[in-house]
């Protein structure tokens, strides 16, 4: 009996050992059945076995299924968000096997198989959505490896899919995280070439060109940006800050006067607006804004201090108004409204700077003007402030 048992059991070690057992045959046998899970499974095993993983097939084997498996999952995706990537590698390691097939032996080819010179161009749409989610994941270094890959799949015939510049432009955003400004620049002007209407991609070209002094392509990208994108807010916006920026006040004002500050949708629309009405001490117009933005974002640092900026210029606008009634012997009812009005818009700013001051509670401009505001009111907090600012300085 017990020879029985042990016999059995060396029978089913080996059958599993025999299982196990590498074999390219049975690798494409499940490709061919579309079992893609189990076809990986086998070629997995050829790439890490000594003998077949010299071979250009195992390679052109492992290159297909993992393509086939990208777009089983990617298309999975489309269907329902919820799904849940299953092979996130399936992408690179296509692109990877294609590649060594293609060094073992160029020629490499097999029945109902793509060629690897024609699947590494197909590539690129899964290097980029997998690109993006380690970008999302702040996995900056190997975003950048698997964004690279998609440039070169994409770049290695007419692309049967454009990309509009989005590949370049990720690829150019993982380059900047990661400190490399100059080529991030050179990817954004790729993302512009390349059809890019992203809002981003001008505003970091802009920006690159105003650092060199450079008004010659600034202009120039600007005139693509509105030729590409002429209602798009932040186009307009970028207009507007060039406008300041060489000096031309006139120019900008009338760019500002001519956007509708009703159509304006986002937080950021908003802040950037009343960032120029302030620029202009429109203060009145940057509040309306700034509130609106704060009702949407009510943890924004810029929105919160900018509001402490508004109320203050009114709480001085009624203090300077409160002085001149004086200095006239004005109607004493009208000097104690100003003074009134005076005092309440003083507490907002310190109420909104104080807001602020839990989001940056080192900020050094912040902290001395509510030191100034606490001087003014009297209030005790001024020392507080003051030996906070004193602590920085050391």
């Amino acid at each position: 009996m017990k020879k029985y048992i042990l016999l059995t059991l060396n029978l089913l070690i080996l059958t599993a050992l025999i299982a196990q057992k590498p074999s390219l045959t049975k690798a494409y046998n499940f490709f061919y059945d579309k079992d893609y899970d189990k076809a990986k499974v086998q070629i997995d095993l050829c790439t890490a076995d000594e003998k077949l993983s010299t071979k250009a097939q195992t390679w052109l084997y492992k290159g297909n299924i993992e393509f086939l498996l990208a777009n089983r999952e990617y298309s999975e995706k489309q269907k329902n968000e919820s799904y849940q990537i299953r092979y996130p590698n399936a992408p690179l390691e296509a692109f990877d096997a294609f590649e060594k097939a293609l060094s073992i032996n160029p020629k490499v080819e097999a029945l109902d198989m793509m060629s690897a010179q024609d699947a590494l161009k197909q590539l690129y749409p899964y290097l980029l959505v997998y690109g993006v989610d380690q970008l999302i994941a702040k996995d900056f270094n190997n975003a950048k490896a698997t964004l690279a890959k998609g440039i070169k799949s994409y770049e290695m015939d007419t692309p049967q899919y454009p990309m509009n510049g989005d590949l370049y432009y990720y690829y150019a955003y993982a380059l900047e995280s990661l400190n490399e400004t100059d080529e991030a620049v050179t990817y954004y002007q790729k993302a512009l070439n390349d059809g890019s209407q992203n809002a981003y991609v001008f505003a970091k070209l802009i920006d690159h060109y105003k650092a060199k002094n450079d008004h010659q392509n600034v202009e120039k990208t600007l005139a693509t940006a509105k030729q590409k994108s002429p209602n798009d807010m932040s186009i307009r916006l970028l207009e507007i800050d060039y406008a300041y920026w060489k000096g031309d006040s006139v120019k900008a004002k009338s760019l500002l006067d001519q956007i509708d500050v009703h159509s304006l949708k986002t937080e950021d629309e908003m802040v950037n607006v009343a960032n120029f009405f302030i620029k202009e001490k429109r203060y009145e117009a940057a509040d309306k804004l700034l509130r609106r933005a704060n009702a949407l974002s009510p943890n924004n640092f810029v929105i919160l201090y900018n509001l402490g900026v508004c109320t203050y210029s009114f709480s001085e606008y009624y203090f300077n108004r409160q002085n001149q009634l004086a200095i006239q012997q004005g109607d004493k009812s009208d000097i104690d409204a100003a003074k009134s009005m005076s005092e309440k818009y003083l507490q907002e700013a310190a109420d909104y700077f104080e807001q602020a001051r839990k989001l940056q509670p080192d900020d050094v401009n912040l902290l001395n003007t509510l030191r100034a505001i606490y001087v003014r009111q009297q209030s005790p907090k001024a020392d507080e402030i003051d030996s906070i600012i004193k602590q920085l300085e050391r």
